[in-house]
């Protein structure tokens, strides 16, 4: 019955050892004033080794990208070494691993920046909470970037992609989902510029592209993932209008010229959408005729409808979130038809190994 999950699947330049993927999940575990990946970090991941795919946390590509207390960076020295035990440890146990880039944009706070404003591509407050040093604060009204300033950060994502594969990443995933930078340009909610990055599908998403170009050029198309979210609405100060899937296909579509590219990654609505006009509630079903190359489906999914999404050929893997945190041998789980033993998510972002590496293996 499971035979689809554990299939072999070809992303990119990897042939992997089945479609039960690891989800990226921030666990706020690089407690040093560095913010570099520990040996309790490459423990965690190296656990888990035996997914198809293991796709990291965000990890910040400068300090302007920073949003969120002890994330891990991709963008010194340090971070690079720590990293490394991380890369070594998975590829010891035969494991892939995709280093997810991450930059916040307005979901951050001045704390992080010694009082300077977060940024995003207009002046629009989402009027939601940060997590800083100091506990949750309220967001603030962001500094809308200047066009030096987007051509900056996409060099920023070159060079964090760079480090990726120089600390052993197999690849790179670009995060534009979740209300973060990339996507707070893809929206009428959190993009009201009148100039080349905004108004039109074309200029809300030419920032992602020259990003996604200047990646692809530098490691290789097929070593680059993409993660986005259509139907993200009600958090982080997303909305959805009319423009917004329409936008979103207009990606998607475009997304086909990249025909090396290894991977899009959708995620299913995060927060009920059945009520919200002009949202699409199957993200799968909906976006699955528009692209032509692999696509990762996330989102809240279980054996069943794994199965399903997969036979009925809506997606080539499945990425699995919390599943994994509780679950370290999810895929032998799966093989062995074992229950799956239950998160707590009382320490999805506290300090220390629990919760987080004293999850058990079934015994069989």
């Amino acid at each position: 019955m499971d035979s689809v999950l554990l299939k072999p699947v070809t992303i990119g330049k990897y042939e992997l050892p089945n479609s039960v993927f690891m989800s990226p999940m921030t666990r706020s575990r690089a407690d040093n004033p560095e913010n570099k990946a520990t040996p309790l970090i490459a423990r965690y991941y190296e656990q888990r080794s035996t997914a198809g795919l293991i796709i990291t946390e965000g990890s910040q590509v400068s300090s302007q990208a920073v949003g969120y207390i002890n994330t891990p960076g991709i963008y010194t020295a340090a971070q690079l070494e720590g990293w490394k035990l991380t890369t070594a440890a998975v590829h010891k146990n035969k494991g892939h691993i995709f280093c997810q880039l991450w930059h916040v944009g307005r979901m951050s706070h001045p704390d992080f920046h010694g009082g300077n404003l977060p940024v995003a591509p207009s002046a629009i407050n989402p009027n939601d909470r940060s997590f800083t040093p100091e506990g949750f604060k309220d967001t603030v009204t962001p500094h809308a970037l200047t066009i030096d300033e987007i051509h900056a950060i996409t060099q920023d994502f070159r060079m964090a992609a760079e480090n990726a594969i120089s600390a052993g990443f197999d690849g790179v995933e670009i995060h534009a989902a979740n209300g973060y930078l990339f996507h707070q340009f893809f929206t009428n909610c959190s993009n009201t510029r009148t100039d080349e990055y905004g108004g039109s599908a074309e200029n809300k998403s030419r920032f992602f592209f020259e990003t996604l170009l200047a990646v692809g050029r530098s490691i290789g198309f097929e070593k680059v993932g993409v993660r986005l979210n259509p139907s993200a609405h009600g958090f982080f100060g997303m909305t959805i209008d009319k423009d917004t899937i329409p936008t979103f296909e207009y990606i998607i579509e475009r997304l086909n010229d990249y025909i090396k590219l290894a991977y899009v990654h959708l995620v299913e609505p995060m927060t009920p959408v059945n009520n919200v006009p002009f949202a699409v509630k199957e993200i799968a079903n909906h976006f699955r005729p528009r692209y032509n190359g692999k696509i990762i489906i996330n989102g809240g999914f279980r054996i069943i409808t794994s199965l399903r999404v997969l036979e009925d050929g809506l997606a080539d893997a499945v990425a699995f979130g919390k599943a994994f945190i509780s679950n370290p041998d999810l895929v032998e789980r799966i093989r062995n038809r074992v229950a799956w033993s239950k998160w707590d998510e009382k320490t999805f972002y506290t300090p220390g190994h629990k919760g987080y590496t004293d999850y058990p293996n079934f015994t069989g």
